[in-house]
């Protein structure tokens, strides 16, 4: 029964034509209920009446009958032998009625001095109460069970009245059989049951043919959009009458055409910015390769060049490594927005990647002086994995923690469950604001462009990290308290695109203050409060002269929480800032700086210790992934590059 019931209101729920014709069924079911009964009443009222009407008359006939008979009889005959010769006259009286309401029983009742009673026939059961009202002179009438000759019993009419006999306390007694009656109202209940249904029935069919006029467009509606929402841009709706629903055909088919209109715009716009990206960082490999070898020659020699050119060359050599590894990580995100990307799985252990991530980024941890904590089960945790990209999204991870630790411990745990597998790094450092725990994957997004970043970056490190979740059929995802620290959590299936069930491990920061979001309602103004800094060419001399000190800058912006994907360098910035401070300090005593020319890019600044970034607008590429996740553009800059003085 259950099952039946669920199974309804399932279908009254989902089915606006099953609670139409529900509630027509429901309201003719009342209609024709209420009709009947008033029908029913009624008809009962008359029959009764009628044969009331019909008992009260017979009676009278039945009474003066009586007494002629019993004057008739000698009153030497004894008071049973009178009254049963009485009612021998009725019985013949009631046979000769036409009627068949007209027939009846008579009963001939005498109440004798020493109060027995004498009945004819003999011991008929006449109800006292009905007797008593007789006896005062009164004409009663009840309905009673009568009894047969058989023993059944017969539901009848009674009706009495006392008579003016010789023999005193006379009273005569008509039975008048209910059957007909019952029979008419039986037959009467049974016609209008069976005109119920057929009525019930007809409206159920009138309103199916009704809402199917309504119910069929619409249902072609649903289908269609849900085949447009597949891809099937060319579906539309027939149009073939001229009512509310083929003008909504009509509406609907302009709307597909114009959605598709933009979708095919959108995709072909989408398809020219990854094969943009893919071309030219295919382009500029030839180059970059020329410009290495051309780097490698003069860093060879740099023992005989003066020592701004040394300075210079090591730069150079250093900014073109960090070129080299945003173009690596532009031909993999363009891989991935073509969705050409594949996984190459084979059967590992989760430790010996977090062990070799760790590996990748220890130095930094010990430059920085953060202690990096690992919370790792002893038995071996075997998934299928690309071991490749998952230590990429590990590294990236572990990087971006240290980097924003700000001295503090940086913590990774792992959990699993028998569908799953879960890293979680968390750090304790600044944190993240609310609305950012999204912005942080979008490519080149910046946080804090001011802040000072240890691990270089080229702004797709999280980018990238994400898409290699997602072609494992697994989760990267973020939550920051801002002040407190954040915690990126990696959930992947121990089998590729399979089903993860139960999440292994939390995405909150254990004993955070509020998890959640406590600043929720800061609003969007928090999510950037980075200074914005004057373009070099309307800046002052003194903006210039700080944009020549920033000589030895690094080459491509960091992203905030963004690390690099390629290894994380030891490089130190700051001895090469010093050393191009004190060149221009030489060059201004007696050398001429050549001028200083200006780089335009996405993401790519100068980001040293005495580097001053001027932002300005750029080329607005609006990229794929950041188009479908509704995320801002992001950020444009351009940057002065810096001025190499050499010894005079």
């Amino acid at each position: 029964m259950r099952r039946i019931r669920d199974a309804i209101v399932d279908t009254l729920r989902t089915s606006l034509q099953a609670r139409v014709i529900g509630m027509i069924v429901v309201a003719s079911s009342v209609v024709m209920i209420i009709l009947a009964y008033a029908l029913v009443s009624v008809l009962t009222q008359r029959l009764v009446s009628q044969k009331e009407d019909v008992a009260l008359q017979e009676l009278e006939r039945a009474r003066t009958a009586v007494e002629q008979q019993i004057d008739a009889t000698s009153s030497a005959n004894s008071v049973q032998v009178r009254i049963n010769s009485a009612r021998a006259s009725l019985d013949q009286l009631s046979a000769q009625q036409g009627d068949a309401q007209a027939v009846y029983e008579p009963v001939i009742v005498v109440e004798n001095q020493d109060g027995s009673i004498t009945t004819s026939p003999e011991d008929f059961p006449v109800p006292e109460q009905m007797r008593q009202m007789v006896g005062q002179d009164q004409i009663a009438q009840q309905y009673y069970p009568v009894p047969r000759g058989n023993g059944d019993y017969y539901n009848a009419l009674m009706v009495g009245t006392p008579t003016d006999a010789e023999i005193p306390n006379l009273q005569v007694y008509l039975a008048l059989s209910m059957e007909s009656e019952e029979s008419t109202m039986a037959l009467m209940r049974g016609l209008l049951s069976a005109a119920g249904v057929v009525v019930v029935v007809l409206l159920v069919g009138i309103a199916w043919l009704a809402t199917q006029q309504v119910i069929t467009p619409i249902k072609s509606a649903s289908r269609i959009a849900q085949r447009l929402a597949a891809g099937h841009l060319k579906e539309r709706m027939a149009v073939d009458r001229d009512d509310e629903m083929g003008r909504l055909a009509a509406s609907f088919n302009n709307m597909a055409d114009k959605l598709s209109s933009q979708i095919a715009q959108l995709e072909e716009y989408g398809d020219l910015q990854r094969q943009f990206t893919s071309d030219v960082s295919h382009e500029l490999r030839t180059p970059i390769t020329t410009v290495r070898m051309a780097a490698d020659l003069i860093e060879s020699e740099a023992d005989s060049l003066p020592a701004g050119a040394q300075r210079a060359s090591k730069l150079m050599s250093r900014e073109l490594d960090r070129f080299e590894e945003l173009l690596a990580d532009l031909l993999e995100i363009s891989r991935h927005d073509a969705g050409v990307a594949d996984l190459s799985t084979t059967a590992i252990d989760l430790r010996s990647c977090v062990d070799a991530a760790y590996r990748q980024v220890e130095h930094l941890a010990q430059k920085l002086d953060v202690e990096v904590v690992r919370n790792m089960p002893d038995e071996r945790i075997t998934i299928q994995a690309d071991s490749r990209r998952i230590e990429r999204i590990l590294r990236n991870l572990l990087a971006n923690a240290i980097d924003h630790s700000e001295g503090k411990p940086v913590v990774i745990d792992i959990a699993t469950t028998e569908k799953a597998v879960g890293v979680a790094v968390t750090d304790h450092g600044v944190g993240l604001k609310p609305g950012q725990e999204e912005l942080v994957f979008n490519r080149f997004w910046r946080a804090d462009s001011s802040r000072k970043r240890h691990s270089g970056g080229t702004g797709l490190g999280l980018a990238i990290a994400r898409e290699d979740a997602v072609l494992h059929g697994g989760t990267l995802d973020a939550f920051g308290v801002f002040g407190y620290g954040s915690r990126f959590r990696l959930i992947i299936p121990r089998e590729p695109n399979t089903e993860i069930g139960e999440e292994p491990i939390s995405r909150e920061i254990p004993g955070a203050p509020g998890t959640g979001s406590d600043a929720a309602h800061d609003g969007h103004d928090s999510l950037d409060d980075a200074p914005a800094i004057a373009d070099p060419a309307t800046a002052g001399p003194a903006t210039a002269a700080a944009g020549e000190k920033g000589a030895a800058a690094d080459f491509a912006a960091d992203a905030a929480h963004e690390p690099d994907t390629a290894d994380v360098r030891e490089a130190d910035a700051g001895e090469a800032a010093a050393g191009a401070a004190e060149d221009e300090g030489e060059g201004g005593a007696g050398g001429a700086s050549p001028s200083s020319s200006s780089v335009v890019g996405r993401g790519i600044g100068i980001d040293d210790d005495s580097a001053e970034v001027a932002e300005a607008d750029g080329d607005g590429i609006l990229w794929p992934s950041e188009r479908n996740r509704g995320a801002a553009s992001p950020e444009r800059r351009s940057y002065k590059a810096p001025d190499f003085k050499g010894d005079k």
